[in-house]
């Protein structure tokens, strides 16, 4: 049980009637608690009730597959997460193999209620719900309720009940990575309604194994196992189809690629309601093992740069790195590395819409999180032991020796550009993140 959070849950969700009503109320468990003596944080209308059910379907089913796990892996459920906050909600969750991050928005003109405080819960996926949701018709009057201990869904007949989860350690590192990834990504293309579903319905049967592209041509959208000029890279192209449930219901589709095809994220809007679908590079890849946080962790940031920006960020509902820089004369690296902390902790999403992150307490600790990075722990173990020299190290060009077992590794970073003759290296080529000798290097001279 060592790669596993444990819940405690102080209580049970249930389901019981009030009146002519069904309240919905599921439990929440959190290492960290803040503003512990609001109990509500959002009470109100949902006005597109059947379309959000829908929603919370599709990520019920998202959380629930699995694209390189074996069955017994796949054998505990885990929990999605909701956010109220900045007067939207919003639910997260991740596949078991953390290869597949979802979150569903619900803007401000889609809510009819009132906004008490901001905080983050979670939400228990099984079946009864799945059914209660399933059971909401169009134009039916839903209310809902976000708590610090449960959320309430007024509506079903049924009696729910949660107990504790565990959640895994790879959802802990990839909320962290994923966030970072879609601050690095670029809006490609946008479709409407009939390119959208004449696109997924020429997507190829089966488990596609090799990368595909998505191409247009004239004004139609294909993918294709060719790759042409200015087309984006997908891999693992049939887990798109978690989406195709939602495709009658959709405005249109927005189409995220990273700057470097590390990630691509499939954005379905659907009146007031968006659902943001990223995929890592490969089934295989989840997006916990990326390492695209590790250059942050390894710069020693002092705890009361992390807790004033936590504040910043708690009080505006938002975190936008480069205004917090000019407005309070911050060195833009500090913040950009405060910035993957917050995020690498759970306390900051990002929005690709409005290109900024957002607030979200999340119930994990930054020593947990570096303490699941083994890439980070190796790289110190690796400077405790003196086995990284130092041979040149100035503005332009820093060159290092690092003993290994039975060999000597060479690291040179130069012009942002790092390199080692390491096997990890030579593999992935940097698209992993740092291996543990670039990391030693850098973390010794401060790079």
């Amino acid at each position: 049980m060592g790669d596993t959070l444990i819940y405690s849950y102080s209580g049970v969700s249930s389901l019981v009637r009030r009146g002519t009503l069904e309240e919905l109320f599921l439990a929440k468990y959190s290492e960290i608690d803040k503003n512990t003596d609001i109990p509500c944080f959002f009470w109100g209308n949902v006005k597109q009730p059947f379309i959000l059910a829908r929603c919370l379907i599709t990520l019920s089913n998202i959380v629930k597959s699995s694209f390189n796990l074996s069955p017994f892996q796949m054998a505990l459920l885990k929990d999605p997460i909701v956010t109220a906050g900045n007067e939207r909600l919003r639910f997260e969750g991740f596949s078991h193999c953390a290869g597949v991050y979802a979150r569903i928005d619900v803007l401000p003109e889609g809510l009819d209620g009132e906004f008490l405080e901001n905080g983050t819960t979670n939400v228990d996926f099984n079946q009864p719900m799945i059914t209660a949701l399933g059971s909401i018709r169009p134009n039916e009057e839903i209310m809902l309720s976000v708590g610090q201990k449960e959320v309430g869904l007024y509506k079903g007949e049924s009696k729910i009940i949660e107990k504790k989860v565990p959640l895994p350690a790879k959802w802990i590192k990839g909320l962290g990575t994923v966030q970072v990834y879609l601050s690095e990504s670029e809006k490609r293309h946008t479709f409407n309604k009939i390119q959208t579903q004449q696109l997924f319905r020429g997507m190829p049967k089966g488990v596609v194994k090799s990368d595909y592209y998505l191409i247009v041509r004239g004004n139609k959208p294909v993918f294709s196992p060719v790759k042409s000029a200015d087309s984006v890279c997908i891999g693992g192209l049939h887990r798109l189809r978690l989406l195709e449930p939602l495709l009658p219901y959709i405005d249109g589709l927005q189409v995220f690629a990273h700057a470097n095809m590390q990630s691509t994220t499939w954005q379905l809007n659907m009146g007031n309601i968006r659902l943001s679908f990223s995929l890592s590079r490969e089934c295989w890849r989840g997006f916990s093992g990326e390492g695209a946080v590790l250059d942050s962790l390894i710069s020693d940031v002092p705890d009361e740069w992390i807790d004033a920006l936590d504040k910043y960020a708690y009080a505006n509902q938002s975190f936008n790195p480069g205004r917090l820089t000019l407005e309070e004369n911050i060195s833009f690296d500090n913040v950009k590395n405060s910035t993957s902390r917050l995020a690498a902790m759970g306390l900051l999403g990002y929005d690709l819409n409005d290109r900024e992150f957002f607030y979200r307490r999340l119930p994990f600790k930054l020593s947990r999180i570096i303490g699941l990075n083994p890439r980070i722990k190796n790289a110190e173990k690796l400077i405790e032991d003196g086995k990284v020299e130092i041979l040149n190290n100035n503005k332009e060009r820093t060159e290092a020796r690092v003993r290994g077992t039975g060999v000597h590794h060479t690291v040179i970073i130069q012009e942002e550009k790092e390199r080692c003759t390491c096997e990890w290296f030579s593999k992935y080529q940097g698209e992993r993140g740092p291996c543990k000798h670039v990391l030693a290097v850098k973390k010794l001279v401060n790079v």
